[in-house]
């Protein structure tokens, strides 16, 4: 009779995957055997794994670069790391091994670039492209980066006023009386958002982000054209739902792409169409998204539409930070209890909370790949999942594929452990990481591991569990 755990997974998907399978009833993460992992540090625990940041890097780079072959594409391929997704130090310096761009979402970011470089980790070649509503910080920000020597710095324009907030700021001398211009460029370059329709299920109709469609070449004509301190480059497009198969998406990229041809016609400057984010990250051992024929789909529908144009294809960025980042991540938990509360509602709760670790499950209802760790031999049961705070919102009821999980039964004297894969983007910032905790939960241990030349993988603890005191020192006490 197949009633373990393993058969359950086993009949329900294409197991093992490349980053899961098992060995005596114990999870395997790309290889790793987490067991161990909780042996040494026990639980809650988040762990980073390094290696699957490069490799999401250089698996978007083919994607692409394949796909320009098989369209013949004449612009080129120009990957950007969102740092919003995951701002911490070994997650960029993973990621700009591998020949990237950045991409920044507000004025303190820019500080982080600026850190990047004093540390040799980024040299003033590196494109940084600047979107968000920009505060007059972040503008001042940006005017100290490219006055520095970053030549590639592209603020990207949300709103008409931070055009004429940028360019009195770059009217402005500097303290010893004269401006001092980028080494290698006597104008700023710069970009334009679209401000894109939302999904007609949206609470709204437009984007509160970027201007609007029909303004932008007036705009374009009338105030940055004259202008001789700025370049326009870059037209970014970018829409919540991300890069889907759906006439949605399609309509929208079409109506980007005119309007960079509206722009290009009289801006022979601009060379650059930014699609921002939207490949997703995988949420599901059932997932079937067609990465292949996303970026080959894209790049024809940009290429005909400036076909049709005659205009010449725009080189083409993309600014992944779920992508990249997301699938190295994992937190995982231990089981310290179950709760009959009736006759249909199991209950186990975890030592930590969802609130507070995985706050997008509660924010967003985003549902991971949620497995155990142990117990793959084990008999299973329909449960529910809930976390250590009072709150009444701070559980787990269903995977991505059903509208139900199941776990191994527990064992005496052997505890269960549970993981959630493929949470390594945004978890932490919007838990507040090193802050307040809800309920006073404090945030788990997080290491890294890295694997070698070899093929033997290495553990470091990045950061110890939070601690009441300093929890207590941010209150006031």
């Amino acid at each position: 009779m197949k009633n373990k755990y393993y058969d359950l997974i086993d009949q329900s998907f294409d197991f093992p995957q490349d980053e899961f399978r098992t060995e005596d009833g114990e999870l395997y993460f790309h290889n790793i055997p987490l067991m161990e992992i909780i042996k040494q540090y026990g639980t809650p625990l988040k762990i980073t794994y390094l290696p699957k940041i490069s490799s999401q890097i250089q698996r978007a780079k083919r994607l692409f670069n394949v796909a320009i072959a098989k369209n013949d594409y004449r612009g080129t391929y120009n990957y950007c790391y969102c740092t919003k997704s995951s701002h911490f130090s070994f997650v960029l310096e993973e990621a700009l091994k591998n020949d990237i761009n950045l991409e920044t979402s507000s004025a303190f970011d820019i500080n982080l670039i600026q850190e990047l470089y004093s540390q040799g980790l980024i040299d003033k070649d590196k494109t940084i492209v600047c979107n968000g509503f920009k505060k007059d910080q972040y503008l001042e920000n940006i005017v100290d980066l490219w006055e520095e020597g970053f030549c590639n710095v592209i603020p990207i324009l949300d709103n008409k006023n931070e055009y004429y907030k940028l360019d009195r700021i770059l009217s402005e001398p500097s303290e010893s009386g004269n401006q001092k211009k980028c080494d290698c460029n006597d104008r700023m370059n710069l970009g334009i958002r679209i401000a894109a329709e939302e999904e007609p299920k949206f609470d709204f109709y437009t984007s509160r982000l970027g201007i609007r469609y029909n303004d932008i070449v007036s705009f374009y004509e009338e105030q940055i054209k004259p202008n001789p301190k700025f370049r326009f480059k870059m037209l970014h497009f970018f829409i919540n739902t991300g890069i889907r198969d759906t006439a949605y998406y399609w309509n929208e990229l079409a109506k980007c792409v005119n309007v960079y041809c509206d722009l290009k016609r009289v801006c022979p400057e601009l060379d650059s169409l930014n699609i921002g984010g939207g490949f997703p990250s995988k949420v599901s051992l059932a997932a079937t998204y067609d990465y292949e024929y996303m970026a080959e789909e894209i790049l024809a529908q940009i290429k005909a539409i400036c076909a049709q144009r005659e205009v010449e294809e725009p080189n083409i960025f993309t600014e992944f930070g779920s992508f990249t980042v997301g699938e190295s991540g994992a937190t995982l938990y231990s089981i310290l209890d179950q709760k009959q509360q009736n006759d249909r509602e199991l209950w186990y709760m975890i030592d930590s909370s969802f609130i507070t670790t995985l706050p997008d499950t509660w924010g967003i209802n985003q549902r991971f790949i949620m497995l155990p760790i142990n117990h793959w031999d084990c008999e299973y049961q329909r449960v529910f999942l809930g976390g250590l705070t009072c709150d009444s919102e701070d559980y787990y009821n269903a995977d991505s594929h059903a509208n139900a999980i199941f776990l191994p039964k527990l064992q005496k004297d052997d505890p269960l452990y549970i993981g959630f894969f493929h949470t390594g983007a945004y978890q932490e910032s919007i838990g507040g990481y090193g802050g307040i905790q809800h309920c006073l939960i404090p945030a788990p241990k997080h290491v890294i591991i890295d694997i070698d030349e070899d093929g033997n993988y290495s553990t470091k603890l990045f950061a110890k569990e939070q601690s009441y005191k300093s929890m207590l020192k941010i209150l006031g006490y």
